[in-house]
């Protein structure tokens, strides 16, 4: 930002002797405001307020939302409005660790040539009805009501509160033996509730399974699409994505906060 270009310094009226040494006296005159000049106020932004969203820890990636400036206000009205976020999980049946990832200590080998994509969907959509109960429940809303089927309707029904982890929706991508890969939508979550997830589901299937990858693909109304590669950290890039966001942050925060 300091190595843009300036805007021009503000203009203000001097009363300065005539240029011509005449017996005209004072003539007014528009010169620059020093106060303006580089060497006077130095660097423009010295500081620059940056907001972090939903945080990834390190063994996590994929989306990350940052807010700027008056974006760490709308950083607080989109948590408030408790979007949804998307993640693709991978994991590995056969083995268990303590920390529930790949690269964690291995704790025990199990066997994993019984587990077919039949039965690892019939437990995924156990573990979609049991967090479905729960999400209905932290909501705080009458399920016999118009305003329940209003919400329904428009996918707004959602914990408007703190509330436990929930996955509101989650399948199989991918199964081949002993990988798979799954898709999880969720609210109120961290990449190590995910890692346990699967962890869990290992043990349903009388088997083990670690995570090897936890990568959010969305976050909210931001997406893949939306993101920035390490490559594209530039002013320009910045100002683009802030640009092309704004309206669907904007859009997002009327309609469920009103």
């Amino acid at each position: 930002l300091n190595a843009a270009p300036r805007r021009a310094p503000r203009q203000h009226i001097r009363f300065l002797p005539a240029p011509d040494g005449g017996a005209a006296g004072l003539v007014a005159t528009r010169v620059p405001v020093l106060a303006d000049h580089p060497l006077v106020r130095g660097p423009r932004f010295r500081q620059l307020k940056i907001g972090a969203g939903h945080r990834l820890d390190m063994k996590a990636s994929g989306v990350f939302v940052l807010g700027i400036g008056h974006g760490n206000k709308l950083l607080t009205d989109l948590y408030n409005c408790h979007l949804t976020k998307v993640y693709t999980v991978g994991g590995l049946f056969g083995k268990a660790t303590d920390d529930f990832s790949d690269t964690g200590k291995l704790v025990e080998k199990t066997t994993f040539d019984h587990i077919t994509r039949e039965k690892l969907e019939r437990i995924l959509a156990v573990i979609q009805g049991t967090n479905h109960k729960a999400l209905l429940m932290h909501s705080n809303i009458d399920m016999k009501t118009q305003e329940a089927y209003e919400l329904a309707v428009k996918g707004l029904i959602r914990p408007m509160g703190k509330s436990p982890p929930i996955i509101t929706a989650i399948r199989c991508l991918q199964l081949a033996l002993p990988e798979f890969q799954l898709e999880i939508h969720c609210l109120h979550e961290t990449q190590q509730y995910l890692r346990k997830v699967i962890h869990e589901i290992g043990l349903e299937l009388k088997s083990s399974a670690v995570c090897t990858q936890v990568r959010r693909i969305r976050d909210g109304v931001f997406t893949l699409d939306d993101a920035l590669l390490r490559t594209q950290w530039d002013l320009q890039s910045v100002q683009k994505a802030i640009w092309d966001c704004q309206l669907k942050v904007k859009t997002e925060i009327e309609k469920t906060l009103g």
